[in-house]
């Protein structure tokens, strides 16, 4: 039980940016906006906790990275939990706004919300032992694919001076944890090599 706090983590910060705007003394459009920026934000340091857990082991075998690894299933859950509050205030602030969704969001954010959630129904064992070896293949790409989302969203705000910094460590973060899956994959793959070697 310990283990699924992550989980409620996530929907208790998805459903805290949601709530902190309507408490400004700004127009009601502005506090949608807001909610679904801040709804976006908060979960990200699930993801990359969930992104990072296994190639953490791989590289250094600890009690903190074997700790996290074990709850890295609830970190995705917490991730997907906050993302569905921030899907709300999306489509909220969208229908009273008036503006139509770009087409970047539409589709990419579309593609991975089905990829998220296609992760998160099949987070269970039952899932994992029906779908055998496709079980592995959707989460890897899955959580690349949501690495990614956030990496071409957020290197678009290193272009604009007044998101610059926010995109500076985001992309910073982003890149640090896409290299220790780099390094780790290298290091399994070398492990391979050398027993397979004559």
């Amino acid at each position: 039980m310990t283990k699924r706090w992550p989980m409620w983590l996530g929907l208790l910060l998805g459903l805290g940016a949601l709530l902190v705007p309507f408490f400004l003394q700004i127009d009601w459009v502005t506090q949608w906006q807001l909610a679904t920026r801040w709804t976006s934000r908060v979960g990200f340091p699930l993801l990359i906790l969930a992104y990072v857990a296994r190639p953490l082991v791989q590289i250094w075998s600890n009690g903190f990275s074997k700790a996290l690894l074990s709850m890295r299933k609830y970190f995705g859950l917490g991730f997907a939990l906050s993302h569905t509050v921030h899907l709300f205030a999306l489509i909220t602030y969208l229908q009273i706004s008036g503006q139509p969704a770009p087409v970047a969001t539409l589709y990419g954010g579309g593609a991975g919300y089905v990829i998220l959630y296609a992760m998160a129904f099949t987070s269970n064992r039952a899932a994992m032992t029906a779908m055998g070896v496709w079980w592995k293949r959707l989460h890897t790409l899955g959580i690349h694919a949501l690495w990614f989302i956030y990496l071409a969203s957020y290197s678009g705000r290193l272009l604009d001076p007044d998101t610059r910094l926010l995109g500076v460590i985001t992309v910073s973060i982003l890149g640090l944890t896409g290299a220790i899956r780099l390094i780790a994959w290298l290091k399994i793959r070398r492990k391979r090599i050398s027993a397979n070697a004559p």
